[in-house]
């Protein structure tokens, strides 16, 4: 290990976050109301999330929005966070390349998620709300929001995917800690729940139907707002916070990345880390910066999904989202990126998508378990499944640049630690672990009717 860190000042954190609807030339496509199919506004949001939330998901025209201070307070427990330089791999590669990676590990809850969780807490604190609803995959955006609802005094419902209720009950443990109450889904408490087990009792779970028991509960509990992870547009404006930083640091390397590379579930570490940078993209000032986005092969909606409307869950409770997606029905394999089982990509990440600003790869289980030792051995930091697709995709690249002979600057972002997900590193050191590939049959079964869904 010979890892250079590149700190910031307490100073340095961010005032306000950064939205890049503002600079994209074309808009992503609005979000549709389910039942008129019409354009939302932000007032047909404020049922379900808070006002705050609602108008900064269809806020197209600011580029900046202010943190308020009370969150900027919060922040300064963790934030900045470091840069590192990460000289054991490059050593271990072989590789020319200069392999950067932002630690979002460091925050209290071990990830990235922290970031809009205050935000979304403190919005809903400040209009009075006393209850929360969420979903999640392997853990971490429900750790993150126990912490910040415990700090600003809210009840919390956690609706948390069965697979990974199972195979990560310590951060279950941690949620529970924090005082939030835990339910794996698909349950029996909601009539999404009961509908899903019902049709399928062996149903281990994703984040769409963990979505739509959240949703469910927050729109039949009085005084109470559902609260997201990832997907939305207002998540990825509040982990701006990373690249932001990361632009700072990078400055005070002496570089700037020609590619930037995340894991990518829902898109909210991707938009983090990413989007900051994109903007010098987007204004022609930096236009050979390259974007990767690195999703698991058991669920690849950026790289073999179909760009439609669909729901954001399984039950058809969200508004529709103009997204790269498997299908809101898509059952992903059982692997232990729980955070990254998720069918489709948010509206932003794939209107770049679509306009090429951004590129995909798929990355098989077993790459990512290899990627992540080779990770942990040559930097010390164990990382979580979810980020070591990234770490995956890192090493891709930079033995690329060691067989062409050319030097690039890559910066990753290191979304999460894995201390907490030992039982998946005990399966792949015991082969124990498998790949999951999807065929094009089912991608294609599985979307045919989504075309159906905007008549």
């Amino acid at each position: 290990m010979d890892a250079k860190k590149f700190l910031l000042n307490e100073k340095d954190i961010p005032q306000a976050w950064y939205n890049v609807i503002a600079d994209m030339k074309t808009k992503p496509a609005p979000l549709i109301h389910p039942g008129t199919k019409q354009p939302l506004k932000a007032e047909d949001l404020y049922p379900i999330f808070s006002k705050a939330a609602s108008e900064q998901e269809v806020n197209y025209t600011d580029r900046w929005i202010w943190i308020p201070e009370e969150v900027r307070e919060m922040y300064r427990i963790w934030r900045p966070t470091p840069l590192v330089r990460a000289k054991g791999l490059e050593r271990l590669l072989d590789t020319p390349a200069h392999i950067y990676f932002k630690n979002e590990s460091v925050s209290p809850v071990g990830s990235h998620k922290l970031n809009s969780a205050i935000a979304q807490a403190y919005y809903c604190k400040q209009e009075g709300i006393t209850n929360i609803t969420t979903e999640t995959g392997a853990g971490q955006w429900g750790a993150a929001l126990s912490l910040a609802a415990k700090h600003f005094g809210l009840e919390l419902a956690v609706y948390m995917v069965k697979i990974s209720y199972e195979q990560k009950p310590y951060r279950r443990s941690i949620m529970q800690t924090y005082g939030a109450e835990v339910i794996a889904s698909p349950s029996m408490s909601t009539k999404a729940g009961r509908k899903i087990i019902t049709e399928n009792p062996n149903h281990v779970g994703s984040l769409g139907t963990a979505i739509s028991e959240a949703v469910e509960l927050a729109m039949s509990t009085p005084n109470c707002k559902y609260v997201l992870g990832s997907v939305l547009n207002h998540v990825s404006l509040h982990q701006t916070v990373i690249g932001l930083e990361a632009e700072k640091q990078m400055e005070m390397a002496g570089e700037y990345p020609d590619l930037v590379i995340a894991c990518f579930g829902g898109g909210s570490n991707f938009s983090g880390v990413a989007f900051p940078f994109l903007r010098h993209k987007l204004s022609g000032e930096k236009a050979d910066t390259e974007f990767i986005a690195a999703e698991p092969s058991s669920c690849p909606k950026l790289t073999r999904g179909v760009f439609q409307y669909d729901f954001g869950d399984e039950a058809g409770y969200t508004p529709l989202i103009p997204m790269y997606t498997l299908g809101h029905n898509f059952r992903p394999a059982n692997i232990h990126a729980g955070g990254l089982r998720y069918h489709g990509a948010g509206a932003i990440i794939s209107q770049l998508k679509r306009d090429k600003l951004i590129d995909a790869v798929d990355i098989p289980q077993l790459e990512s378990f290899k990627a992540a030792t080779m990770f942990a051995r040559s930097e010390g930091i164990i990382p979580a499944p979810e980020s070591s697709h990234a770490i995956a995709a890192t090493i891709r690249e930079a033995l690329k640049c060691k067989v062409e002979g050319k030097s690039k600057t890559i910066l990753f972002n290191l979304s999460g630690h894995g201390l907490i997900d030992m039982t998946a590193y005990d399966r792949y050191f015991a082969n124990d672990l498998a790949n999951y590939e999807v065929s094009d049959e089912e991608i294609r079964a599985n979307t045919a009717a989504l075309e159906q869904i905007m008549k």
